[in-house]
């Protein structure tokens, strides 16, 4: 248990920031999971749309630290070749 006045404000806080930045991670997870459905149903044009969102989202995450810059650049490479085969296949 916090003893100090600065401890008690840093524990509510730390609560506060756990819940948003895990809501945030399950919406990552979220988009990845339906552009994934979208490319092995084989629907290359609505996995591009959906892509466009999850980049939006791995920005935003990336650009409030919630996960590492390289992190969210890997998965969007990632994302991208697999829907660059998918439209050549």
């Amino acid at each position: 248990m916090p003893n100090t006045n600065a401890a008690k404000k840093r524990l509510r806080q730390n609560l506060v920031h756990r819940l948003r930045n895990r809501s945030i991670k399950s919406a990552i997870k979220t988009s990845l999971r339906q552009v994934h459905a979208a490319l092995t149903a084989g629907n290359v044009e609505e996995s591009e749309t959906l892509y466009r969102l999850a980049v939006k989202n791995l920005d935003r995450a990336a650009a409030r630290n919630i996960i590492h810059a390289n992190r969210a650049g890997r998965i969007k490479s990632r994302l991208q070749r697999q829907i660059l085969s998918a439209k050549q296949a």
